[in-house]
């Protein structure tokens, strides 16, 4: 039965993306267990929802669930999923040891993180990663990660600076990739701000921008059938630029051109 809501007939059925309806767009979260002096704690930086509004996507931040069954449910009513940076995965997962400058994320955020990565992966779900993001669906395919970039790049510029919470760098673009569509021809800086970056690139992803120093910062999915997107600079910060919110309608507009495909299961 269609009921009354702000004098507009509400219909189900016309709010489906596939009737004109906005995309839904889930959002993981931050997450602090607690302490002493506060209980736990989960939280989002407004910049990730805000980019979405603005982008025509209604945003839906999902709390770190236990349960796989619980994130197929809510994969299932979803068009797609940005996934938010954060702080380290722990390398310990990926039979790594621990580097001194590792600061690891909430092992709750990071194991349901990780579940999450693999059924978005595995179902071929719409996908945009943003720094831990980015990192994590490069490790959920089998590709691997520098844990600290000066120890694995000789040549490497600052990609972080704690005194400069704008710090920005330049970025080389591949020709006709969607970072290309979004940034076009001239001089592109983003906001950078990581000391782990991705060292072997997972299968089907494509580099498709990357920093002076040689450092991969954004990626695409070469599988047709996955809409996937990786960057490494954070197009939804406070340093972000009007052109690097463009990351965000593009990604609104191939989830739209993918909208609610069947969910798949790929072995």
């Amino acid at each position: 039965m269609a009921v009354r809501l702000q004098d507009q007939c509400w219909d189900p059925e016309s709010r489906k993306i596939n009737n004109g309806g906005k995309p839904l767009i889930g959002l993981n979260m931050d997450y602090c267990a607690a302490t002493r002096q506060r209980p736990a704690i989960g939280y989002l930086t407004a910049g990730y929802f805000d980019c979405l509004m603005r982008a025509g996507a209604v945003p839906v931040v999902i709390p770190p669930l236990y349960q796989r069954a619980d994130v197929e449910r809510v994969l299932e009513e979803l068009d797609g999923f940005v996934l938010i940076g954060g702080a380290d995965l722990d390398p310990r997962r990926d039979r790594c040891q621990l580097h001194s400058t590792t600061h690891l994320m909430d092992p709750r955020r990071e194991d349901f993180d990780r579940m999450l990565g693999r059924a978005i992966s595995e179902h071929r779900k719409p996908v945009l990663g943003i720094g831990a993001g980015m990192q994590l669906l490069n490790v959920v395919m089998n590709g691997t990660l520098s844990l600290h970039i000066p120890d694995d790049f000789e040549n490497a510029m600052p990609h972080f600076d704690r005194n400069d919470p704008e710090h920005r760098h330049t970025l080389t673009v591949k020709p006709s990739s969607l970072i290309d569509r979004v940034y076009g021809e001239g001089e592109i800086r983003v906001a950078s701000r990581h000391h782990m970056a991705i060292l072997d690139l997972a299968e089907p992803f494509t580099a498709t921008a990357w920093a002076p120093d040689g450092i991969i910062e954004a990626f695409e999915s070469s599988d047709p059938d996955w809409f996937a997107i990786g960057v490494q600079f954070h197009p939804e910060c406070e340093a972000a630029s009007a052109l690097d919110f463009g990351i965000f309608d593009e990604f609104v507009a191939g989830v739209r051109k993918n909208a609610r495909q069947p969910m798949r299961l790929v072995a």
